[in-house]
């Protein structure tokens, strides 16, 4: 029978050292690799942490809480603007109808005056106490004239407070067509707003566990990877395991060694043992490779989605993590110039409404003094009636002054009468609009803005902090997917390399084959427990057995080692 060519073993032992070299050199570029990338997702996670903290915190909550009342109270000035667009309508109305109520009470009152002077001529006709109506008709004059003034007051009164009214209600109405639609607009707008920094502000903190999630996994998978990167070195000591069983065969079938070298069915043996350990390294090497080529994938995969996550959320698909925060600043800055403006288009209300009070008072006031002269009168010229019908004929005339004077003070009474609910419909129309003023009032509305800008600013801060940092993820996630294509591209590589393993093996089993199955002589038994004895892992010794057994035959050394097994059981037996 030939010997097992000898080139045939120097290839195969140069292919196996070249793929023992490939795994030290690959491995340990994989696992610098593995552990910067690590490293890298980190620090990302810790900063990511820190910065969602600082964005759920109580300024976004502050900021969020201010805008949702300023929307609500814009809001709320639009609905209003009907509302006190129909008062002011409303007081006007009655304002021109109180107008109308003071011209005929003007007239009853300047009759007053008349008769009352009539009743002084004819007073100084009577012979019989003359002094005395005289004075009567002097007091009534007296009294006509007071209350004459005060309704030419009231007069001039009403017609300031119908320019107020009438100049509030055309600046209402233009405001109310210009802005209305602008102030729901803004109210939506920053509603909207309250409703971005809120969802903002739980996103934060969600990409916070996120972050803290997906660099956990990072983690574990790079771990995974790690340990199976030691994988590497226990295959490295397979192949030189085969290379030195290749080199014992070679000597054997070059009769190098004669004293010590084994048969030539023994270097067939060895040959063949070596192709069967050769199978089973790459074997199980290339389930090593596949673990961290699929460990490798699921770390780029939770790498990409931390990146991608934090880009949506603060970059936003319209680009810049200031972006949110510009919206709402314009939002608040298109609230601002209207509440300007509805403070400039309420004040002529106001002064409208303060015209209204002190009109008001000062009509009451009035009528209040129309009452009493108007009962005082009226009892004086009843006394000057009943002491003129006393004298006859001669007081028949004064008589019937004295009745006119009675009835035009009648018809006095009942014309305030009149005024009295168009008075009271003013006042009720403008505590309404008083109320609708304080209800969105623009003032309360402007003091929100600095505390709203204030948090802005805070928040604006801690984007550019993020936006710094999201370039860095970027970056440092462009240079993480680098390393770890890097290593996928190796382990692929290596893989690629190994898997000619089998085909290395093909060619010693080829090689070492024979028409019988080899038979090693005793003198054979030597050199395959000394192959025994330099096998570091179980599987090597599995496989010594298993091949030995395919012969039938058994390593000396394999059964000393599992005599020295059993014999280690100290004979003591557990129930």
């Amino acid at each position: 029978m030939s010997a097992i060519p000898a080139n045939t073993l120097t290839e195969a032992t140069a292919a196996i050292e070249d793929v023992s070299s490939r795994i030290e050199d690959v491995f340990a570029r994989v696992g610098h690799e593995l552990g910067r990338g690590h490293l890298i997702f980190e620090e990302l996670n810790q900063g990511l942490a820190t910065l969602s903290e600082e964005l759920s915190g109580a300024e976004i909550e502050g900021a969020a809480t201010a805008l949702q009342e300023i929307a609500a109270r814009l809001s709320e000035l639009a609905e209003a603007l009907p509302a006190e667009s129909a008062l002011l309508a409303t007081i006007g109305t009655s304002t021109t109808e109180a107008s109308a109520l003071l011209k005929p009470l003007f007239k009853h009152i300047q009759m007053i005056t008349i008769i009352a002077r009539s009743a002084r001529i004819e007073a100084a006709s009577l012979d019989g106490d003359r002094e005395g109506f005289l004075a009567f008709t002097q007091e009534a004059y007296d009294l006509g004239k007071a209350v004459q003034g005060s309704i030419e007051g009231c007069a001039r009164d009403q017609q300031r407070l119908s320019e107020a009214v009438a100049t509030a209600s055309g600046r209402q109405r233009e405001f109310e067509s210009r802005y209305r639609n602008q102030l729901v607009s803004e109210s939506a707008e920053l509603g909207a707003a309250y409703s971005g920094l809120r969802g903002q502000r739980r996103d934060s903190s969600q990409l916070a566990d996120l972050a803290s999630t997906s660099t956990g996994k990072i983690a574990e998978a790079v771990g995974g990877a790690i340990i199976s990167l030691q994988a590497g070195d226990s295959t490295r000591q397979r192949l030189e395991h085969v290379c030195h069983g290749l080199g014992q065969a070679s000597e054997a079938a070059l009769g190098l060694v004669p004293e010590r070298g084994a048969s030539e069915d023994g270097a067939r043996t060895i040959c063949q043992l070596q192709a069967a350990l050769l199978r089973d390294a790459q074997r199980e090497f290339g389930g090593d490779i596949g673990q961290i080529v699929r460990a490798l994938s699921a770390i780029l995969h939770d790498a990409g989605s931390v990146v991608g996550h934090g880009r949506t959320l603060f970059g936003g698909e319209d680009g810049g993590p200031s972006s949110f925060l510009a919206r709402i600043k314009q939002a608040l800055a298109h609230a601002s110039t209207l509440i300007a403006t509805c403070e400039s288009a309420g004040r002529s209300v106001d002064e409208a409404l303060a015209i209204v009070e002190d009109t008001l008072a000062k009509f009451r006031q009035a009528i209040a003094g129309l009452a009493e002269a108007t009962v005082d009168i009226t009892l004086i010229g009843m006394n000057a009636g009943l002491k003129a019908s006393h004298l006859g004929s001669r007081g028949s005339a004064f008589v019937v002054i004295a009745n006119e004077l009675k009835a035009t003070a009648d018809q006095v009474s009942a014309g305030a009468g009149r005024l009295r609910p168009v008075l009271d419909g003013i006042e009720r129309s403008a505590n309404e609009l008083k109320e609708l003023r304080v209800r969105g009032d623009p003032a309360q509305l402007a003091k929100f803005e600095p505390q709203i800008l204030q948090a802005l600013r805070e928040v604006e801060v801690g984007n550019e902090r993020l936006g710094k940092l999201m370039s860095r993820l970027v970056d440092e996630g462009a240079e993480f997917e680098g390393l770890m294509n890097s290593a996928q591209g190796l382990m692929s590589s290596l893989g690629e390399s190994s898997a000619a393993l089998p085909a290395v093996a093909a060619r010693l089993e080829t090689a070492s084959a024979g028409a019988q199955r080899p038979r090693p002589e005793a003198q054979d038994q030597a050199m395959l427990d000394d192959l025994f004895a330099r096998y570091t892992m179980e599987c090597e010794r599995d496989v010594h057995r298993e091949f030995l057994q395919t012969l039938g035959l058994a390593s000396i050394a394999a059964t000393r080692r599992v005599e020295a097994v059993e014999t280690a059981d100290d004979g003591i037996e557990l129930f």
